[in-house]
């Protein structure tokens, strides 16, 4: 493998072999090392060979090994004669973050911050196979898939109508139908909405640290030392259990048709076949569900705030600034050499992008880009940036999603013995709360890159702006 520096931030890996297409690496010097020590670039080189992509295979500065595609990375196929495959979404489907903000200033919860994780942690169920507040009979369930937000809202009683525009989609993607759903999943859905699960999940009280971009934050309400919520979790057992399926079905599909694979969990499926539109409905009641799950988290832990701290909604006033995705296949429009082309969009380990005045930002946003949220570690920094026209050319609309991993979590584990990583992390002024101690040794901030890296490379790039700087506070974990 043989990487050719196109620009200080941009490496083109040229098609060779099997592959189809060129592979494109955003990263740094800093960053191109760390990239360096797994196979996230092999893995990269093996979606470049699938049959039906249009464009580069591309590569985030967050990327690291995954299960088939590589976490950060970004290919499209042709929705004629493309595939899809289970292994290019993720077992997270639609694992994304929302960001709130609040009325409140740092003064206002400098005290309060260890009780306001106490009261999240009481009232949000966060760990591995909880249960929610909510259980869901099939009927139920079957709206969440298929309509999402919308009867959340409606029918549930949670957020608001007003919310839904600051959604990706708009809380809800069309064409999802849950017959196509395995009644395993709908038994691992049904009393997970509302919970945050493990992992690299949390929710996070934290506060504008910086601000970029000042008219762009002025448009969108934020201020310097304001006080804000990050919410990042997904579709649950739910979603894991529709990719486990599919990929069965994939494998299967791959074996029919007698097609070698150099890579199993690269399994696939023709855009064409029945096989393929029953993942990609299924894949779309999954996202659906994930919207709705970060939702009612959203309720949940603005009742858990307003107990803490004793005020009501009018003092608190949580409004949602955005809601992204990552882990999605979606059928967009792009420019490829010139054309417009029709293409599904695999995007794992990346968000959208989306420029000023692109037809699927929504009203809110049109003038400013789609915000874009990037989480960080647990104790250093996440950032707030938007969407831009170069991603469109450069990505398919597409930047990075979060630090990404430096360490698996048994190396974290092995180095964080005999550590306290809870008293670490509140000597410098971060509560963190999790029911799984050896979670925090998991996600420890040495396991991550510098989510600061990671963003001036998409910056660099033109992918994407800074707008602001976000700061932990409190965080809690599953």
């Amino acid at each position: 493998m043989k990487l050719k520096k196109i620009s200080e931030v941009k490496y083109l890996i040229e098609k060779s072999g099997d592959m189809n297409t060129d592979a494109v690496v955003f990263a740094s010097e800093k960053i191109l090392p760390k990239i360096l020590e797994d196979k996230s670039l092999e893995q990269l080189i093996n979606v470049a060979s699938l049959p039906g992509i249009v464009g580069n295979a591309v590569a985030m500065p967050d990327i690291h090994w995954g299960y088939g595609f590589p976490v950060g990375g970004v290919a499209a196929f042709d929705v004629n004669e493309g595939i899809v495959s289970p292994g290019g979404v993720g077992f997270d489907i639609n694992c994304g973050v929302r960001l709130h903000l609040t009325n409140l200033q740092y003064e206002d919860i400098k005290e309060k911050i260890e009780d306001i994780v106490n009261w999240v942690f009481k009232l949000v169920p966060a760990g591995v196979g909880l249960s929610g507040h909510i259980k869901l009979g099939k009927t139920e369930m079957k709206k969440v898939a298929e309509q999402g937000v919308r009867f959340v809202i409606q029918e549930l009683g949670y957020g608001s109508p007003e919310e839904t525009e600051s959604i990706e989609s708009f809380g809800c993607i069309e064409g999802a139908d849950f017959s196509t759903v395995s009644e395993k999943a709908y038994e691992r859905g049904r009393d997970q909405l509302g919970t945050v699960g493990s992992g690299n999940h949390f929710i996070e009280i934290g506060v504008v640290d910086k601000i970029f971009r000042s008219d762009i934050a002025k448009k969108w309400g934020l201020r310097e030392n304001q006080v804000t919520v990050l919410i990042h979790s997904g579709s649950r057992g739910f979603g894991h259990q529709i990719c486990d399926d599919y990929i069965r079905v994939a494998l299967r599909w791959c074996e029919k048709n007698r097609i070698s694979l150099k890579d199993r969990q690269l399994a696939f499926m023709s855009i064409k076949s029945q096989e393929a539109k029953g993942y990609i409905s299924s894949m779309k009641c999954a996202i659906n569900y994930a919207f709705s799950n970060r939702l009612i988290i959203a309720h949940f832990t603005r009742e858990a705030i307003k107990k803490a701290l004793n005020i009501s909604d009018r003092d608190l006033d949580f409004k949602l600034l955005y809601d992204v995705a990552h882990n999605t296949a979606k059928i967009e429009k792009h420019k490829v050499n010139g054309k417009e082309v029709q293409v599904i969009v695999h995007r794992k380990g990346a968000t959208r992008a989306f420029p000023p005045w692109h037809p699927e930002v929504p009203e809110r946003y049109k003038e400013t880009g789609q915000p874009v949220i990037i989480p960080g570690d647990m104790g250093r920094y996440s950032f707030l940036l938007v969407g831009t026209e170069k991603s469109m050319v450069e990505s398919f609309g597409s930047t990075c999603h979060g630090a990404g991993r430096m360490m698996s979590r048994n190396q974290a584990v092995k180095i964080a013995r005999g550590r306290n990583i809870t008293k670490e992390l509140k000597d410098r002024g971060i509560i963190v709360k999790a029911r799984e101690v050896h979670l925090l040794a998991e996600e420890m901030p040495e396991a991550y890159k510098d989510v600061s890296d990671v963003v001036s490379v998409c910056e660099d790039a033109e992918l994407s702006l800074v707008v602001a700087r976000l700061k932990p506070l409190g965080v809690i974990k599953g």
